[in-house]
């Protein structure tokens, strides 16, 4: 099933964040339905750095296709800006298509954006980024999604963000994502104005500026798809210190073992005995 098809059923579709080829393989393997590869994850584990713009789209493309080697899962994509303008969002398109996305999420932030739930955010033109919106439709070779972001409400109010979200549909959308409502009010507008003309992305962001609301309330209020973005380095980030502050103190993992794979543990988790048993079946010695 595609992507498309997949948003196009009434059950809300849930894409948790992943960076790399460890957390999509254990994402997908818990049943989860497609992916989503955040920028911000990427930043945060491969640079050790906030989500202000350092990543950069060859650094996405390499990360994308290593996930692809390890799920089949569509994934949806974070473009950032396109990384430029027009030309550079068109090729953005492509880079990313070859690495193997499903969609790709650009937004309407100055470059380079800062994370959608951090303040001192700017915006580009309106028709500037319709125009990016038009290059990726264009630029296209399959049928991936264009995800639409815009990042007005914190700088020009939800009205604003309302017209703008309503331009990019016309550009040429396939999916909708007004970021960083403030309340509960502000999220329910955005299907009330919205629903049924474009798929619906919600983004629940660990102490952001959303309120965290569950996938079923968010379906219940007219959402289609939502994603998780940075859950999962919240979680390991403070696994690791506890198990880092745990391995200085005692000097040994003991102290720590029942929060942590042992060897066979972990080699089971990423699939060692299926991957030695695939070399022996091509070794030339069976």
């Amino acid at each position: 099933m595609s992507l498309r098809e997949r948003l196009n059923r009434p059950d809300i579709l849930i894409a948790p964040g992943v960076y790399d080829g460890l957390t999509a393989t254990l994402a997908t393997d818990a049943g989860f339905e497609a992916l989503y590869l955040s920028g911000a994850a990427v930043a945060y584990t491969r640079l050790g750095r906030p989500d202000i713009g350092l990543t950069t789209a060859s650094e996405m493309a390499d990360t994308m296709a290593l996930i692809a080697d390890r799920s089949d899962l569509p994934v949806i994509m974070d473009a950032d800006t396109g990384f430029g303008n027009a030309l550079n969002a068109r090729r953005t398109m492509q880079t990313y298509e070859r690495a193997g996305a499903a969609a790709l999420q650009v937004e309407d932030q100055t470059y380079p954006k800062k994370c959608g739930h951090l303040s001192d955010k700017s915006l580009i033109p309106l028709n500037e980024m319709t125009g990016k919106i038009a290059a990726m439709a264009d630029a296209r070779r399959h049928d991936t999604l264009i995800v639409a972001r815009t990042d007005a409400i914190a700088v020009e109010g939800f009205s604003a963000a309302a017209d703008r979200a309503e331009a990019y549909i016309e550009a040429g959308a396939d999916v909708l994502f007004i970021e960083a409502p403030r309340d509960s009010d502000e999220l329910a507008k955005i299907p009330a104005r919205f629903k049924g003309r474009v798929p619906l992305l919600a983004n629940m962001v660990e102490g952001g500026a959303t309120p965290i609301s569950s996938a079923q309330a968010l379906q219940e209020i007219g959402f289609d798809v939502v994603i998780f973005p940075g859950g999962i380095v919240r979680a390991l980030a403070r696994s690791a210190q506890d198990y880092y502050a745990s391995l200085r103190k005692a000097g040994s993992n003991k102290p720590f073992s029942d929060r942590m794979h042992d060897f066979d543990g972990l080699n089971a988790a990423i699939g060692t005995p299926q991957m030695l048993a695939l070399g022996k079946k091509f070794d030339g010695k069976s």
